[in-house]
């Protein structure tokens, strides 16, 4: 699997992508139309170089992601309601006096002053969206900080009289924060409408799954994939729940007033740690990185339901808004077409060299068995060879011994003897004279 870089969310009758700095909103209204808004959201770490960084690139991350997740759960209920609107007006108009005509033009002027207000309402319209959108944000982070962090210290306090030793106290504390945590999603689960979301939620892991395994995005491709996701939202939260617990042990004890401060304000520290584990996770496919992913994938299965074709189609359509799927898998396949090369070639290589050192070591056996036979050949030739050579010797010894004993010794007078050492005798003294 080659990770993308996209995610995103699902919506009411929609599923949201995001790639950068681009998102797209893709809605199936109810007359079955699919409708897509793209839009560009620049995240809060884009603003400050300190929150590039890891850990700190983590800590807004949540508070990104609840900004667009509102912005695009308005956009999609808004179909819904203007559906609703559009009801009540058919049964007014249906009690209205038919008689009525047609009303005439009014003045230019009146019209430009009614587009000028028309422009003035718009602006104080969106100004007021804007407020409610900050309010709706601050109100969803104030909820989820009660309900997940504060509210597990109330209830644990209450039994801090019957545990007194603190890590048994905030080991009991963890898990009343996921007994919420999961407790929530079981209960939001049973609603009909949320059904459907979770059902959008499995179709925008599949398309997901489907680019990143390298298909090609139809709906045939994407019905078989998985409904989980690594870098899903779900197993954030639930690594957030268990890098909570691991670090608030390591706190020191104090009254109620510390235990719950503490973990406000350590919330941003937890959250950009968990951050990183879930963007590792989705980078590789480490066994321990995947033996922690596991809990998040089982939860998966409480978020995640399997969509419809309909469905499905909604996801492909917000996916293809911001991200070009087949250049991705024409990339990939390059990639892959390069690494067979470079595996081929790595292997041609290695069989070179092993027939080389094959060859190599055949001559060497080769010399081995040969040696032997050489140095035996070497041996004997020497051998013969010394033989010959101590026969001849022999042969001669014996002439010289033969011709020794039947030559005929000549006859020396000893007077002439005496005289050749006369005359040595005299040339020496003469010598030593001079």
């Amino acid at each position: 699997m080659r990770p993308s870089g996209i995610g995103g969310m699902a919506v009411m009758e929609g599923v949201m992508m995001k790639n950068q700095d681009t998102y797209a909103t893709a809605v199936r209204k109810p007359n079955n139309e699919i409708v897509v808004e793209k839009s560009t959201y620049k995240n809060f770490s884009d603003k400050v170089k300190l929150f590039k960084l890891p850990i700190f690139r983590g800590m807004l991350v949540f508070v990104d992601s609840l900004v667009i997740g509102l912005k695009t759960l308005n956009y999609s209920a808004s179909f819904f309601e203007d559906e609703e609107e559009q009801e009540k007006d058919k049964k007014k108009d249906k009690t209205k006096d038919k008689k009525r005509g047609k009303t005439k033009d009014k003045k230019k002027g009146k019209t430009k002053d009614k587009q000028r207000d028309g422009k003035e309402d718009r602006k104080k319209a969106e100004q007021s969206n804007a407020l409610m959108m900050a309010a709706a944000v601050v109100l969803s982070i104030g909820l989820s900080i009660a309900l997940f962090m504060v509210l597990p210290v109330l209830i644990s306090g209450i039994f801090s009289k019957l545990i007194t030793n603190y890590y048994a106290l905030t080991l009991m504390e963890g898990l009343i924060r996921l007994a919420i945590f999961i407790g929530y999603v079981l209960a939001a689960s049973q609603m009909s409408e949320i059904k459907r979301v979770f059902m959008y939620h499995g179709a925008e892991h599949k398309t997901i799954n489907c680019v990143e395994n390298g298909f090609e995005l139809t709906v045939e491709n994407v019905r078989w994939q998985s409904r989980q996701n690594k870098r899903c939202g779900t197993s954030f939260m639930l690594f957030v729940m268990l890098i909570s617990l691991i670090i608030f042990l390591f706190l020191p004890s104090g009254n109620l007033a510390w235990r719950v401060s503490s973990r406000v304000l350590l919330i941003p520290v937890i959250s950009g740690i968990s951050y990183e584990f879930i963007r590792l996770a989705g980078k590789t496919d480490n066994v321990v990185l995947n033996f922690l992913s596991k809990p998040g994938l089982l939860l998966q299965g409480l978020t995640t339901k399997e969509p419809d074709d309909s469905m499905i189609e909604v996801a492909i359509k917000s996916v293809e808004a911001v991200f070009d799927w087949q250049a991705f898998l024409e990339s990939s396949e390059d990639k892959k077409t390069e690494g067979k090369r470079t595996a081929r070639k790595a292997r041609k290589a290695a069989g070179k060299k092993e027939s080389g050192n094959t060859v190599s070591a055949q001559r060497n056996k080769k010399a081995a068995v040969d040696e032997p036979e050489i140095a035996v050949k070497s041996a004997k030739a020497e051998t013969d060879v010394k033989d010959e050579i101590a026969a001849a010797s022999l042969k001669n010894n014996k002439e010289d011994r033969t011709e020794k004993a039947t030559k005929t010794i000549p006859f020396i007078d000893p007077d002439s003897m005496e005289e050749e050492d006369d005359e040595i005798l005299k040339a020496l003294d003469k010598y030593l004279d001079a």
